[in-house]
């Protein structure tokens, strides 16, 4: 994928950004906990097929990004504060704001006002993650024993049933282990209190955010029904690319909202 590199100051912090693609509007992609530019690949390939795409490594979180640990009180807020900021420096045209886990839950505490449209990939900050048996045992191998096996299958629980990591995936997270020790579930979002266009989408076996618990809530606090893509995980940004930048960048679903809250299903 051919792209641009940079380097920006969004409320005091120093942002990488990666920038690739052409188009009227700027789709720009939030990552989630753990995740940073590099791990979105896949994603970013298909959005830039069809758009001017920029990915944003978060300060404090894996990356190129700063790597200054954002305090904890108020940390969504400030996060949101920070988004604003980045907006004004990379957009360009109308701005459709993609946050996946943590990225969503900063998406929702930004009140920018060139931002037109959200859309939410298993969003966090709107109820607390599901922690199973099986993530605590195979979070807990990946921190104490960091390599290819334990990234490996700490991957497999955040994916759908049956699927494998891409190896370039499990090498990330295993760099992780090895030098990173970011934060976990986001916490609770206060949602920014401007009219936005919403979509919210959320793997069918997300092991974090099961869809029977999130769509009341996606319901009760953002007005929109929650889409589910059937058989995929927490990671649905990596199972499912192509189809995600076919909902972000259909502008005829995006039209027959006509109001916030418009869910693509």
């Amino acid at each position: 994928m051919t792209h641009e590199r940079d380097v920006v100051t969004a409320h005091g912090a120093r942002t990488h950004v990666v920038a690739a693609g052409r188009g009227e509007r700027t789709v720009l992609v939030v990552p989630g906990t753990n995740f940073g530019a590099a791990a979105y690949l896949p994603l970013a390939a298909a959005l830039a097929a069809r758009c001017r795409l920029v990915v944003a490594d978060l300060p404090g979180q894996p990356g190129l990004s700063s790597g200054e640990r954002v305090p904890k009180a108020g940390r969504l807020a400030w996060y949101g504060r920070w988004l604003t900021e980045l907006v004004e420096r990379t957009g360009q045209g109308p701005v459709t704001v993609v946050g996946h886990s943590l990225g969503a839950a900063i998406a929702l505490a930004s009140d920018s006002p060139l931002v037109q449209r959200q859309f939410l990939v298993s969003p966090g900050g709107l109820t607390r993650l599901r922690i199973t048996p099986a993530v605590l045992t195979a979070s807990v191998a990946w921190v104490l024993q960091p390599g290819s096996g334990s990234s490996a299958r700490l991957l497999r629980v955040m994916h759908g049933h049956g699927r494998a990591p891409r190896p370039e995936l499990v090498e990330w997270m295993t760099l992780v282990a090895r030098h990173v020790r970011s934060s976990a579930d986001p916490g609770d979002v206060v949602i920014a209190g401007r009219d936005v266009v919403r979509t919210v989408v959320v793997g069918g076996a997300d092991v974090f955010l099961p869809n029977r618990t999130l769509a009341p809530v996606v319901r009760r606090r953002l007005g929109v029904e929650l889409g589910v893509i059937a058989s995929a995980g927490h990671l649905v940004v990596d199972e499912h690319p192509e189809k995600l930048a076919e909902l972000v960048t259909d502008e005829e679903q995006w039209s027959r909202s006509g109001r916030p809250g418009h869910c693509a299903g």
